[in-house]
């Protein structure tokens, strides 16, 4: 296996069973190349986007796991987890007979939008330099602090009762990073007063990439890009293009007078390729990750 290959990103339609590295190792096959990393961490029980870096293209992943991100759930009541989704041992059960839409509409709503979220206790969250998930399943009792989340949108598209004790619902997520699901369907059964865990998770999008673009791992073979250097850069961030001596520049690291754009944001040189991400302070524009 080779340390250099292609660089780009692929957008990966992550199958259920599989963790986020597993993926991560089975495109290091494909592509031949150690240099591959992922953005935004997917449990084995949840499908859909996942997003790979390869080659150069790795230095675009802490920008592109920052981006919002949508999902499609399913949150049953009526049964608390101590993993919070149905890969964890049931801790209590109570009837969702007296649970109508109405109510179950109205804790939504109390959900949606800026709120104060208390991660999932097996989530990958380090506590005193271990992750809580290994803490937990030692047999500790791990309690993370709330931290603020933005969860714009949050549809219910169906209600069903599988039994009478039973709620499932079918519901769509838009919501900021560092949005735990499983803590969206925790916190909704809480306000209901009877427990409830996420049963199906489905990541939908991730920033400017969508489910409608991810490849199966068996279709990428013969290409295990999807979205080469220059692409991924238009699809994630503002671009602007530069002359030839700014390019120049901007590739070795210096700073020129301010492009003028918010935030970070991509630079091409005349012939089309993407040059470094910036970001302008003090009325200068300077690289964060350079390509050259």
């Amino acid at each position: 296996m080779t340390t250099t290959g292609p660089d780009g990103l692929t957008v990966v339609d992550k199958p259920q069973g599989l963790t986020s590295h597993d993926v991560v190792a089975r495109m290091r096959r494909l592509a031949g190349t150690r240099k591959v990393g992922h953005a935004g961490t997917l449990d084995p029980m949840a499908t859909g986007v996942l997003i790979i870096g390869l080659g150069r293209a790795t230095r675009l992943l802490g920008y592109v796991s920052g981006q919002d991100k949508a999902y499609a759930a399913t949150i049953r009541l009526g049964i608390r987890t101590v993993t919070d989704d149905a890969e964890g041992e049931v801790t209590d059960t109570a009837s969702t007979a007296a649970v109508d839409e109405d109510a179950i509409r109205a804790g939504l709503a109390i959900l949606t939008g800026a709120i104060e979220q208390v991660p999932s206790s097996v989530s990958a969250i380090k506590v005193d330099g271990r992750r809580a998930y290994h803490r937990v399943r030692a047999g500790e009792d791990v309690i993370l602090t709330a931290r603020p989340v933005t969860v714009s949108a949050l549809d219910l598209l169906d209600v069903r009762r599988p039994t009478t004790d039973l709620i499932d619902l079918d519901v769509t997520v838009e919501c900021s990073t560092g949005t735990y699901i499983r803590a969206l369907a925790r916190d909704l059964g809480h306000r209901l007063g009877v427990g409830g865990h996420l049963t199906a998770l489905r990541r939908t999008r991730v920033g400017g990439f969508s489910v409608d673009q991810a490849r199966r791992l068996e279709d990428l073979a013969d290409a295990p890009v999807t979205h080469d250097l220059a692409a991924a850069v238009r699809r994630s961030f503002r671009t602007a293009s530069v002359d030839a001596e700014t390019a120049r520049a901007l590739g070795h690291g210096q700073r020129v007078a301010a492009l003028g754009l918010p935030g970070v944001y991509g630079v091409f040189d005349p012939e089309g390729a993407a040059v470094a991400l910036v970001e302008d302070l003090d009325g200068q524009t300077r690289p964060v990750v350079g390509f050259t």
